[in-house]
């Protein structure tokens, strides 16, 4: 997964963030070719190599001729809707001035489909944002990540009138975001630098952990007197590198909005079959408010082939996502008790000891008794009987290690009992220990 860190040292602006990635080697004629499809004319954009406080970087220039026009935000976003950009530029730009308009229309009370641009409803501002969304497309970019956002200081002429620096849009913009300030009366942070950067970074702070493929700088207008007026972008590789004692497993994940519940309780019992360590279900919404399912799954990489084939085997799904994460599972055993003369596994881990739900509903039904009571009895004799001898996984019934959510590797306890589609022993069935009738 590519990812883009932009060190925003002197700030971002939009042509800064555009520049940035030209000189990390976006060609600007290829993203130039993108540009042209959004309905608006008059406009040419020039790459210049420039020095800024000694260092070479690319400075942007978006030539265009001069108009009266303001456009809301509803119209720039029909600008771009209309322009059939690739999904993820038209995803992202769309982002960036939705978030434009989200702070415009806190700061002037108004909907955000219907606040004014001005500054950054010009042609040069849509063509940064789009322009810097589509060389992100071009480099291939997955992801963005920021460092925390240098701001000036005084007062700076806007189409409003004199406005404090940092201006109030970039003020919004970045709540939540880590800022410093610079003792400059510049601008060193723009609206539209702030939105790239709340819009599209997923992270904020020091570079992150990776393999650097090329950096690249973008150029402000002007010198400054201490420091380069540029804003820096590292594009690399991201390297996981797992804490002491952590096991990486990978996270593999999908979205599903055409699928049962009958089958997607199927699937789950598939992913667990099929070596995950854990699967589960989170309903969500999805595209056009339809009610949707994301299905994930935790394993190994041993077994990614084999998971990740049962999401498109029994879920269907065109596509499965993953990321690397950490896990951390506590040591724990397997052993047993006796309730009723029958056994009942119990989980044994530091400072917990947990009766196995399917254990004590089977020894429930077969005495007619309450479960809470059949697991907390065994649980009781644990404690008092002290430690058996603990129980080799391959020995455990079938139905409850397939399901890995309460054997002994799945890495989790949930906190209440719940149902699963496991096949359970009813009161006319046999005993575990007692012979079947002929």
């Amino acid at each position: 997964m590519t990812t883009a860190w932009f060190h925003c040292f002197s700030g971002i602006a939009g042509d800064m963030a555009f520049g940035a990635l030209v000189d990390a080697g976006a060609d600007i004629d290829e993203v130039t070719g993108l540009l042209e499809r959004i309905p608006v004319s008059g406009w040419e954009v020039e790459a210049e190599p420039v020095l800024r406080g000694g260092v070479a970087g690319t400075k942007v220039h978006v030539r265009y001729r001069e108009s009266s026009v303001v456009r809301t935000a509803a119209h720039i976003q029909g600008l771009v809707a209309e322009a059939k950009l690739p999904t993820r530029v038209q995803d992202r730009a769309l982002a960036v001035f939705g978030a434009l308009a989200v702070a415009e229309g806190r700061l002037h009370r108004r909907p955000p489909d219907q606040v004014h641009f001005h500054e950054v409803g010009g042609i040069d501002a849509i063509i940064d944002v789009v322009g810097t969304c589509a060389a992100l497309e071009v480099l291939e970019i997955d992801a963005v990540a920021s460092s925390p956002v240098a701001v000036g200081l005084g007062m700076v002429r806007a189409a409003h009138g004199i406005i404090p620096n940092p201006a109030p849009a970039v003020v919004e913009l970045l709540r939540g975001a880590p800022t410093y300030g610079v003792d400059l009366s510049l601008e060193l942070t723009t609206p539209t630098g702030a939105a790239l950067m709340a819009a599209l970074a997923s992270s904020f702070g020091p570079m992150p952990s990776m393999v650097v493929d090329v950096t690249g700088f973008g150029a402000g207008s002007r010198e400054l007197p201490d420091r380069p007026n540029l804003t820096q972008v590292v594009v690399g590789q991201p390297t996981v590198q797992a804490p002491a004692d952590g096991q990486p497993q990978l996270l593999l994940e999908t979205n599903l909005d055409d699928v049962t519940g009958e089958v997607l309780g199927h699937t789950v019992a598939a992913l667990l079959d099929a070596g995950a360590a854990d699967a589960w279900i989170t309903p969500v919404v999805g595209k056009k408010g339809r009610p949707a399912h994301v299905l994930s799954a935790l394993c190994d990489v041993a077994v990614l082939d084999q998971v990740r084939s049962v999401f498109v085997t029994e879920a269907g799904t065109l596509g499965v996502r993953g990321v690397q994460v950490d896990r951390w599972p506590s040591p724990r055993s397997m052993e047993a008790v006796e309730v009723d003369d029958a056994p009942v596994r119990v989980k044994v881990s530091p400072g917990r000891v947990k009766a196995e739900f399917d254990d004590a509903a089977r020894v429930a039904r077969l005495g007619g008794r309450p479960v809470r009571d059949v697991i907390a009895e065994a649980e009781a004799r644990w404690h008092v009987e002290g430690p058996s001898e603990p129980l080799d996984p391959a020995d455990t019934p079938a139905e409850s290690r397939y399901r890995g959510a309460h054997g002994p590797d799945s890495g989790h306890d949930h906190p209440h009992p719940h149902e699963h589609d496991h096949d359970h022993l009813h009161p006319t069935d046999p005993a575990p220990d007692e012979p079947t009738p002929a």
